[in-house]
């Protein structure tokens, strides 16, 4: 079993919290939202969006169970303060399978897939019509010093490729998602030492690329990453190294169910058909 962390990356918090911003780009809040894999998303910016919308009713969910706890209100709670009247429809769920939801927030997690259309496939079929799915990911140009640095080590890739914006908006559309929007931003984050980011780096993802070594890499090479990286990889201007990361957004809506067009025939049944004798 997997373990629970008690706390999410700090990237991905981050961006939770700006990607929270672009919910006053909706005229109608969503009465009910489904947070899926809040511990990689964001355990502090579930609390942020609980705060943001209070009258929502939130779900979670989650391949463990136990992150159902982590997000439980801590402390006593306070109903005779104005400020909590109406937040009883708050109540963290966790549920398998999710119900359809107004709301289906994603965050940080589509690029730690191996298979990403059949995972948008999965949510455009938990939305509700009218609803939306709001999501965000890592871009191509995400981790460009470390993919430099192996590859003048004649190392493989530290990542699997991440994909562009414009590629998931089109695989938005195939899924069935309407009017998908999409934008970027670069974030660069700086760190005191090579171990400092390797560690904070382990805690943000997986590398899913398909010639990635087999096997475990042993003390020596690690210490020869550690040493590489301190003395290759650029600094900040006070002397801190430095790892970009771009951050893809993007929100599309549940689109209109498909009707067949009585003009098309499949392919296979078209075979079918020929396949069968005359008369």
């Amino acid at each position: 079993m997997a373990r629970v962390p008690a706390a999410s990356p700090w990237l991905h918090e981050e961006v939770a919290r700006r990607m929270a911003q672009r919910l006053q780009w909706f005229r109608q809040q969503p009465a009910n939202w489904l947070h899926w894999e809040p511990a990689n998303g964001g355990l502090e910016a579930h609390r942020l969006l609980l705060q943001q919308m209070p009258q929502a009713q939130a779900s979670i969910w989650s391949g463990q169970a136990a992150v159902a706890a982590l997000l439980q209100p801590t402390g006593p709670r306070r109903s005779w303060l104005p400020s909590g009247w109406g937040r009883s429809r708050q109540a963290v769920l966790a549920i398998e399978p999710p119900a359809p939801t107004d709301m289906l927030w994603a965050n940080m997690c589509l690029h730690l897939q191996a298979h990403p259309q059949t995972l948008l496939r999965q949510w455009q079929g938990l939305v509700r019509p009218q609803g939306f799915l709001m999501f965000s990911c890592l871009g191509p140009d995400s981790l460009r010093e470390l993919h430099r640095l192996y590859a003048d080590l004649g190392w493989h890739a530290p990542s699997h490729p991440f994909t562009d914006m414009h590629d998931w908006g089109d695989m938005l559309v195939q899924a069935g998602f309407a009017e998908p929007v999409m934008d970027m931003e670069r974030i660069v984050l700086t760190w005191s030492t090579a171990q400092a980011m390797l560690d904070e780096l382990r805690d943000t993802g997986r590398n899913l690329h398909a010639a990635r070594p087999a096997g475990l890499r042993g003390r020596a090479w690690r210490q020869t990453l550690i040493q590489a990286i301190e003395e290759r990889m650029p600094r900040s201007t006070d002397g801190r190294l430095q790892l970009t990361f771009e951050i893809i957004y993007g929100h599309a809506y549940q689109g209109e169910p498909r009707r067949k067009d009585p003009s098309r025939v499949p392919l296979d049944d078209m075979r079918a058909m020929l396949r069968r004798p005359r008369g």
